[in-house]
């Protein structure tokens, strides 16, 4: 059983249990009034759990139906308890179809509301209870804890054996809620653009020298965007480290920062003529942060959409290239392999030459894809910086064409943002590559520059310097669509001395 079978079991008991009581009541009950009130308190039972089956297609009422449907059945096994004792068997579903859907701690919950309820409906509306009527009510709740612990033990394995496709489902659901909240997103979902007005809404309420937001990353603060006017940045990264650590208001001497919202830290320094004291500072970070209450959750919001898209999009480049290396790339090399056999007995000179072209083709296609696989496969990872994982792209593609590739790096601590440094990587990548495939250069220079949030990436050869583009060629625009993702400036120039220079710049011109 998988755990998406579970709400079917659930609807299942509930019926079944509605049969039941129903042919109790027509073919036990001997008196009309007896039967009327058997035939109300089945007709409130059908409602509860009519309103509990449609209240588990909402996930967030999923923990809390299962406890009010244990307290309503309580209650109206409570009042009918006197002109109809058996309508307390219905005691037994609440913590059976509570432990089933959210495990043994729900079913517990649900089995005390349903004794707690059942108890107090019966002394309040009925009143003393005789002893048919209390051992009735006992047994039966006995009788649910013990279905209560059969309906844990189904949840329990059905969590052990769980559906495959269950995650693919959870994403769909939560996909199509995204799409339809998407027109309500008045602000939109981009980190730098919302980052930026939360700076220009602290520098209008307090002044300072050096301002920066800071979104976490691993042990590691990543500047979101920045403003410093000639001040140190150490200050600023090391208070904000300090306040995100704490979830607090730091303040230590000119420096200031405080959390914003639930993934973002502002760290900021005032200028020595307006410094303030401590407390009356205190209280106007207090005030801010409540005035940057909804853009922080807008800003909340537009991180965790762009982790989204970065382990979406990483998940995608890792599929094509399993699929590139074990299909396109095999089907490749096979073909090589029978161009092989052939070229072992040519029929004439001219054959020979001809098959003899044909596997250096092969040759340079099955290169040209595994270059494609490791494009694609390579990432930056936790551990290593944008530089780092240039140069190492740089190395495998010189080995491999044996065009040098001189990278020079000048790199500060600070990260990039995650999708900031996925986006530049592939442009640096792809200008990479174009020279390598298409120049017909002697040298190519990279150059990474990095004090984030700003950067700049240069890539120049020596070639023949930018051509007129095929039509099947996208490559030039699809780094264009890189850039405009993350508000990036991309210029691609011939250079005076020959050849092709591509930059691509991340903040102002440094």
């Amino acid at each position: 059983m998988t755990p998406q079978q579970s709400p079917r079991i659930a609807l299942v008991a509930r019926c079944f249990m509605l049969v039941a009581l129903g042919a109790n009541v027509l073919l036990t009950s001997e008196k009309s009034f007896d039967r009327s009130d058997g035939l109300l308190a089945l007709a409130a039972l059908a409602t509860i759990w009519a309103l509990a089956t449609l209240a588990e297609r909402r996930p967030e009422l999923r923990q809390l139906s299962p406890v009010v449907e244990g307290a309503a059945v309580g209650i109206v096994c409570g009042v009918s308890v006197t002109p109809f004792t058996t309508i307390v068997l219905a005691l037994v579903l609440p913590p059976f179809v509570a432990a089933l859907l959210g495990g043994p701690r729900i079913g517990v919950l649900a089995l005390v509301a349903t004794l707690a309820a059942v108890v107090f409906g019966a002394l309040t509306v009925v009143g003393p209870l005789t002893e048919t009527q209390g051992l009735a009510i006992f047994t039966w709740g006995l009788a649910g804890l013990g279905f209560g612990l059969i309906g844990a033990f189904v949840h329990v394995n059905a969590r052990a054996n769980p559906d495959p496709l269950a995650p693919y489902r959870d994403a769909q659901r939560l996909l199509r809620q995204l799409i339809d909240l998407s027109d309500d997103l008045s602000s939109g979902l981009e980190v730098t653009t919302l980052a930026g007005t939360v700076l220009e809404e602290v520098g209008d309420a307090v002044p300072t020298e050096s301002l920066a937001l800071y979104a976490p990353r691993g042990d590691v603060l990543v500047p979101l965007a920045a403003r410093h006017h000639g001040a140190d940045r150490t200050d600023t990264e090391s208070v904000s480290a300090l306040a995100w650590a704490g979830r607090e208001t730091v303040i230590r001497d000119r420096a200031f920062a405080l959390p914003v919202g639930e993934s973002t830290v502002l760290g900021g320094v005032v200028p020595p003529g307006t410094a303030r004291e401590q407390d009356e500072l205190r209280w106007a970070l207090d005030t801010l942060r409540e005035r940057l209450a909804p853009t922080a959750v807008q800003l909340d919001t537009a991180v965790l959409f762009a982790d989204f898209r970065d382990a979406a999009s990483a998940d995608v480049r890792k599929r094509l290239a399993r699929e590139m290396h074990d299909g396109v790339a095999q089907d490749i090399a096979s073909l090589g392999y029978l161009v092989d056999a052939l070229a072992a007995a040519p029929a004439n000179e001219k054959q020979g030459q001809q098959l003899a072209v044909l596997r250096d083709r092969i040759t340079a296609v099955v290169a040209e894809v595994r270059q494609s696989v490791l494009t694609l496969r390579t990432s930056i990872g936790e551990a290593e910086s944008l530089g780092t994982a240039i140069g190492g792209v740089a190395r495998h593609l010189s080995d491999a064409s044996q065009i040098p590739i001189q990278v020079t790096l000048d790199e500060q601590a600070a990260r990039l943002r995650p999708e900031v440094e996925a986006e530049l990587f592939r442009i640096a990548q792809e200008a990479m590559n174009n020279a390598v495939k298409h120049a017909r250069c002697t040298v190519i220079e990279v150059h990474c520059e990095v004090h984030a949030p700003d950067a700049v990436i240069t890539v120049s050869d020596d070639g023949r310097g930018l051509q007129p583009g095929r039509a099947d060629s996208h490559g030039l625009e699809i780094m264009r669509e890189r850039a405009r993702l993350v508000g990036a400036e991309l210029t691609i120039d011939n250079r005076p001395e020959g050849g092709l220079c591509v930059a691509v710049r991340v903040g102002p011109a440094r």
